[in-house]
């Protein structure tokens, strides 16, 4: 069998069939969506069975580290060889909250090794279209929903703590509803037990 060229194998990763197929294993974690890493290499080995990954190391022979440790975090990097091309993927290691880890366990490690195949998948086509916008900062609380979710916060006790998510913009326009109807919950819980 002839092997596929890099545009051949890009065109069936990104066919809509692919993406529906894809879409049916995403799963949705706060704003964004994920595409489990074995999921993205079984597809990707359907189109290009010949297709192959590295996670890259760092250190000194006999030292070797499958992270890299900076000043402003830590990160892992995977390639993935797919019709002849290389396409390479650099990953922060974050936690739940996706903030940066300045000292990964194994586990949290392993996470993103996983995390940045699946993107360096997706250089190649398959799920390109989840990551679509991620890196756009999302936009601020307008005034009112700044205004409604601190009167809330103040009821429970969180003033501060929301204000400071405000601030940050860990609660923004993409989480504004979620983020009050948590609040509001803890408020009738408190209502509930008075």
């Amino acid at each position: 069998m002839a092997r596929k060229e890099s545009e051949q194998i890009f065109q069936e990763l990104t066919s809509d069939k692919k993406n529906r197929q894809v879409d049916e294993h995403t799963k949705s974690k706060g704003q964004f969506k994920y595409l489990s890493w074995a999921i993205a290499v079984r597809e990707l080995l359907k189109v290009d069975p010949e297709a192959t990954w590295e996670v890259h190391e760092w250190g000194l022979d006999g030292a070797k580290q499958p992270y890299m440790q900076t000043q402003a975090g830590c990160f892992v990097k995977v390639t993935v060889w797919s019709g002849g091309i290389a396409r390479t993927q650099v990953h922060p290691i974050l936690d739940n909250r996706n903030a940066s880890i300045p000292e990964p366990n194994a586990f949290q490690v392993n996470n993103s090794i996983q995390r940045c195949l699946a993107k360096a998948i997706a250089l190649h086509g398959l799920g390109l279209y989840i990551y679509a916008g991620e890196d756009i900062p999302s936009d601020e609380c307008t005034d009112a929903h700044r205004k409604n979710l601190l009167e809330v916060a103040k009821v429970v006790g969180k003033e501060d703590v929301i204000l400071k998510a405000i601030n940050d913009n860990s609660i923004n326009e993409d989480n504004y509803y979620g983020a009050l109807a948590k609040l509001q919950r803890e408020e009738r819980k408190m209502k509930e037990n008075a």
